[in-house]
């Protein structure tokens, strides 16, 4: 059973950092791209960083670059979105989801996505 989840949330001020975890099962890693999504309130959901599975190519939104880092750690079938500087901007709920490494290029494309996690709460807020 294809399986994602999201752990790591948190209420934290601006400026501070949050390590998320996408804890998978069911599928092998390498075989997809991981993706990170996020959806405030009243906002569609956007992607905010995907790691491909079989290159380990790293794909970034704009809003993303240079304060969030991708990761992914094989031998625990887990991947990371290291956030720092974070803004009351970033504050939303966050996705993991999986698609078959060869739509990478394509990671920003939600509904390409067939599984998800449960989503974590991030909140930024002083």
């Amino acid at each position: 059973q294809v399986q994602l989840v999201e752990s790591g949330g948190g209420l934290v001020q601006p400026g501070s950092s949050l390590r998320l975890s996408c804890a998978t099962s069911g599928f092998t890693l390498t075989d997809y791209a991981i993706g990170w999504f996020r959806q405030a309130p009243g906002k569609e959901r956007e992607g905010v960083s995907c790691i491909s599975g079989s290159t380990s190519t790293l794909y970034y939104a704009d809003s993303a670059k240079g304060r969030f880092t991708i990761s992914r750690d094989n031998a625990k079938n887990t991947v990371y979105l290291q956030m720092n500087s974070l803004e009351p901007e970033d504050t939303a709920v966050y996705y993991c989801a999986a698609i078959p490494a060869y739509y990478a290029s394509l990671w920003h494309v939600a509904n390409l996505y067939n599984c998800w996690g449960q989503g974590t709460q991030v909140t930024v807020s002083s």
